[in-house]
């Protein structure tokens, strides 16, 4: 995909200042900028490698000043915003590289199952029964859809992403490689028998609008009822999400989080990573939540920041902390008074 500077500048409502005809047909960071290539200058501590890149074009804030010469096979685009008009360009430039369409064979799709207008479905990938899926959908390679799932507009299921039946997901969803939505709970019962009974999950996941689920996580199937996630929820890859819990509105869960069964998290909560949740426990709105800690127990208070195993409020984590790692010298100052003290009740 080649364009010019000048329509560059028009999508980004940018003046160019050099050759509007350079043409460029790939992206950069600006320190390994290369000919046919299209920077972005943003940060001031980057503004000297602008006199010598090799890059075509670099986008730059309006009010910059350069005090000294550039190369002559440089053209610049001036912008309010160069951060986010290069944000700007990244989507345009993933939407097009990404616009596939059409039926790839082989390729298995039930005959009960109805898909809408402009759909990608790639090789190996399988449809079952009764599925239903929007327009602009793009279900790549290697992909599963089980009976009687829907599938919203504009979603985009990278390779192998496993999606079992009854599901429901709705529009502008992106899942990334290898993640399983719907897979049964982790239930069992044990028995008289000494062993362990399966307890059927026949429950679902529904999916909201506008989520996104990284590479490689797994969402598991309600045991009964809806394991929910809400509207906006970004999730990282290698994530697990048990059964029967609901994720809040535009909560973000980072790498390697997992939270278990019929747990309650509520709106813009962001969980680091390696954080984890305990069963059957709610966290109120807006808490944010340290990497590689637990929550243990309900958290009610809204907009409150944890930290720890068992996590509690991270200012007094943080005071224990202080504590813990002098615990070795408070031992070593106790020892020696004992040994004082023996010293003066037997002299």
């Amino acid at each position: 995909m080649k364009f010019s500077a000048k329509q560059i500048a028009e999508l980004l409502n940018g003046t160019v200042e050099g050759n509007e005809n350079a043409v460029v047909s790939s992206l950069s960071k600006i320190e390994e900028g290369v000919q046919g290539s299209l920077c972005f200058l943003s940060n001031p501590v980057y503004t000297n490698y602008v006199y010598d890149t090799d890059a075509t074009v670099v986008i730059l804030k309006n009010n910059v000043v350069l005090d000294r010469p550039i190369k002559s096979t440089l053209t610049l685009i001036r912008v309010e915003d160069p951060y986010g008009s290069f944000a700007k360009l990244l989507e345009i430039y993933y939407a097009i590289s990404q616009d596939k369409k059409g039926i790839e064979q082989p390729s298995f799709i039930s005959a009960t199952a109805t898909y809408g207008k402009d759909c990608y479905v790639g090789a190996f990938a399988y449809i079952g029964e009764n599925v239903k899926i929007g327009n602009n959908v793009k279900i790549f390679p290697h992909c599963y859809i089980g009976d009687n799932t829907t599938i919203g507009d504009n979603c985009n299921f990278f390779s192998g992403v496993k999606i079992y039946h009854d599901c429901i997901i709705g529009n502008h969803c992106t899942i990334h490689a290898s993640s399983v939505i719907g897979s049964d709970g982790f239930g069992f019962a044990p028995s008289s028998e000494n062993d362990y009974k399966k307890i059927p999950q026949i429950g679902n996941v529904i999916i909201e609008e506008h989520v996104e689920i990284g590479s490689n996580t797994s969402i598991d199937r309600a045991t009964m009822g809806s394991t929910i996630i809400r509207k906006g929820v970004k999730i990282d890859n290698l994530v697990q999400i048990a059964h029967n819990v609901e994720i809040g509105e535009n909560t973000v869960l980072a790498g390697g989080a997992f939270v278990a069964g019929s747990a309650r998290l509520g709106k813009n909560i962001m969980m680091g990573g390696q954080a984890g949740v305990v069963g059957h426990v709610k966290v109120a709105d807006g808490v944010k939540i340290a990497g590689q800690s637990g929550v243990g127990s309900t958290i009610e208070t809204e907009g409150l920041t944890v930290q720890g195993s068992p996590a509690y409020e991270i200012g007094q984590y943080k005071r224990s902390y202080v504590l813990f790692r002098s615990l070795q010298k408070l031992n070593d100052r106790i020892r020696s008074l004992e040994l004082e003290i023996k010293k003066i009740l037997n002299p």
